[in-house]
């Protein structure tokens, strides 16, 4: 049995880009958990506000509950579930997944798999990282499910899907003049940038191209600004923030709040500027919320 391969094809639900990452998320959640305790079991009702949190944080726009992947991932043959009733899910109800007791965890057999092969549970984590999020969350997202994973070396997900291009990085920052998009850092040490990263504006785990009208030129904290959908780019390529954000320091207000309406810093004469059809997926699928208005001029 490819495990890998489970990890990579979860079902989702899907439609012209829409993320549903629910699956991926109580995936990652219940790999750390056995990290932590191998024979444990997650009660609905105890792990339901961290599954909700998760969902908030890294998951779509739209509001959603946990009770859909803690009932639909037992579809998928890597999960199961049991009730005060006995084995079974009783559904996706919440009430119901609540009042009957219903616990879930790896299925006996990925469980005895991960036993005998304990580099797989890392594998299979990072299969569900890199075809569901963005590099810049990672890290993020590992230390909020409980996962402690080893580094791992170039070309991990190359069975799965295929490699991003190397180039996009330089072609962005050439584009925009190794300045970020949003603010115009431009740090430098000797002839090397620091701190500046080609962010996919839509996502190359939903099938965003590594081309330059995909791309920007981000400083390390726009960039995980942009990918958590605080930042987006509206019309005319204006920055947009999110009503959400909240920020009462003179650092937030200058670095975040105050590029409301600014337009964005290049790219140069003769780059594609960010195509409008990867603008739209980001906008609908990461940012979060409404734009703060723009100043009045």
């Amino acid at each position: 049995m490819d495990w890998l391969e489970r990890a990579a094809k979860l079902r989702q639900w899907s439609r012209s880009g829409t993320r549903a990452p629910h699956k991926p998320l109580l995936f990652l959640y219940a790999l750390g958990c056995f990290q932590r305790d191998a024979d444990g079991e997650l009660r609905y009702s105890a792990v339901e506000d961290d599954l909700r949190r998760l969902l908030a944080e890294y998951g779509p726009p739209n509001r959603t509950t946990p009770a859909y992947p803690f009932h639909h991932l037992v579809s998928d043959g890597v999960w199961e579930v049991r009730t005060d009733r006995g084995p079974g899910s009783p559904g996706s109800g919440v009430r119901e997944l609540r009042e009957i007791g219903a616990a879930g965890r790896l299925t006996p057999e990925l469980r005895a798999a991960l036993r005998r092969e304990p580099s797989l549970l890392g594998r299979m984590a990072r299969v569900l990282l890199d075809l569901n999020f963005p590099p810049s969350l990672h890290g993020d997202l590992c230390e909020a499910v409980g996962l402690e994973l080893e580094p791992t070396g170039n070309g991990q997900f190359s069975a799965v899907r295929g490699r991003r291009d190397p180039r996009m990085r330089e072609q962005v920052l050439t584009a925009y003049e190794y300045r970020c998009a949003f603010c115009g850092y431009d740090g430098r040490i000797g002839a090397v940038p620091v701190g500046l990263e080609a962010a996919h504006v839509r996502w190359w785990a939903f099938d965003g191209p590594d081309g330059v009208d995909n791309g920007l030129c981000l400083c390390s904290l726009h960039h995980k600004l942009f990918d958590k959908g605080v930042l987006g780019i509206g019309d005319s390529h204006r920055i947009l923030v999110s009503q959400r954000f909240v920020g009462h320091s003179p650092a937030a207000r200058e670095h975040v709040i105050a590029l409301v309406g600014r337009p964005l810093i290049g790219p140069q004469p003769g780059a594609s500027p960010v195509a409008a059809v990867h603008r739209s997926w980001h906008t609908s699928q990461v940012f979060h919320g409404s734009p703060r208005p723009a100043p009045a001029a």
